[in-house]
């Protein structure tokens, strides 16, 4: 799989090791900066450096692109999204897709309608606790699963200013989308749409908000098969001096805990052991809870398979986007995240602001899932 990978800052960390290990190639890379570029050469060997998306696009076919991952801010994703698209190219893009559920919905739409292969890169789907989670689950070790509590919470007395942290919400700053677009993720993963969200969002260190908590009512289903009005608990934040646990999921037999956030963990008894990841806890009792095989290339391997449905050579009464068409649905269906999740997600981050400044729980419904 050739990739035009689109920014190489953060890109570098959280793309291209799992690029790498999924065996793709990174044939051209767009970025402004001297310094990144030069790391992009070095990591690539034979690697296109261009400044920007534009460019990219422009040396695809030369350069037998694939699928094009964009890695750039926020603010920036609908809009990069719809130049992929109208290059005809498939797009990976960071989550979140967009800042608001409508707008997200509408690019949604449009690659659908140009018969683009696009999905969103939800890589935290494929941690260790995840992982884990899943096969307790796929076994019903747990139970009928009642609730599950999710945490992204850092200690940054000193805050980083960035655009995520200097932004408003409307240009993508903020950890509610930053880090909020994760554990909605998973709870729905695990528990089935929103319903309803009640929460507070605040900006207590930097013009961004920084720190939020919801709680969301679901639908029911999930991996977890779960009943309707089964509950989630999220936490996300950059000024908590005591992060908690990073998940917990109560179940009717066991609960199944898991504190690991960017390698560390702050509670010592709850460390994985070897080959594991996260505990299975029944009152005093307690176990490891086995890993299973996979890891974060997973994602890009899944986003290869999917693209080797190519369309057949055309005939002379055939377009290009005729040919394309014929497969798009195969494609798009097998993508590793299906665009609609994050058009959901970013509805219940909607939902979670209105409900921080009316102060009351916001109703999730609609075709669209928006509030």
């Amino acid at each position: 799989m050739r990739v035009a990978l689109a920014g190489y800052a953060y890109a570098r960390t959280i793309h291209v090791p799992f690029l790498r290990a999924a065996g793709a190639v990174v044939a051209a890379v767009a970025t402004g900066d001297p310094d990144r570029g030069a790391q992009a050469r070095a990591d690539w060997p034979g690697v296109v450096v261009v400044p920007d998306l534009s460019a990219l696009l422009a040396s695809a076919t030369d350069l037998a692109i694939d699928v094009v991952v964009l890695a750039t801010p926020t603010g920036a994703h609908p809009d990069h999204v719809r130049q992929v698209v109208a290059a005809g190219l498939p797009c990976v893009v960071d989550k979140p897709l967009a800042c608001d559920a409508a707008t997200a919905a509408a690019v949604v739409a449009e690659a659908a309608a140009a018969a683009v292969p696009l999905t969103v890169y939800q890589n935290r789907r494929y941690d260790e606790g995840p992982r884990a989670l899943s096969a307790l689950l796929a076994n019903g070790e747990l139970g009928e699963v009642r609730r599950l509590e999710m945490r992204y919470e850092r200690w940054r007395p000193e805050p980083l200013h960035r655009w995520r942290e200097d932004t408003p919400w409307q240009a993508g700053g903020g950890v509610l989308l930053d880090l909020g677009s994760h554990v909605v993720d998973l709870a729905v993963q695990v528990l089935g749409r929103v319903t309803g969200v009640t929460a507070t969002v605040a900006a207590l260190s930097t013009p961004a908000d920084d720190d939020a908590v919801l709680f969301c009512r679901h639908a029911g289903g999930g991996l977890a098969g779960a009943p309707p009005g089964s509950t989630s608990m999220l936490w996300v934040s950059s000024v908590q001096p005591a992060p908690g646990p990073r998940l917990r999921v109560v179940g009717s037999r066991a609960a199944y805990v898991w504190d690991e956030f960017e390698d560390e963990s702050w509670y010592p008894d709850l460390r994985n052991a070897p080959g594991c990841a996260g505990w299975v806890v029944a009152g005093t009792a307690r176990r490891p809870a086995p890993l299973p095989p996979g890891g974060a290339e997973d994602f890009y391997r899944v986003v290869a398979a999917a693209l080797e449905a190519r369309p057949a050579a055309k005939t002379s009464a055939q377009t290009s986007a005729q040919t394309s068409a014929q497969t798009y649905p195969v494609r798009q269906a097998t993508l590793p995240v299906d665009p609609a999740d994050a058009v959901h997600t970013l509805a219940v981050l909607d939902a979670a602001r209105i409900s921080a400044v009316e102060s009351r729980e916001v109703v999730i419904g609609g075709s669209a899932g928006r509030p």
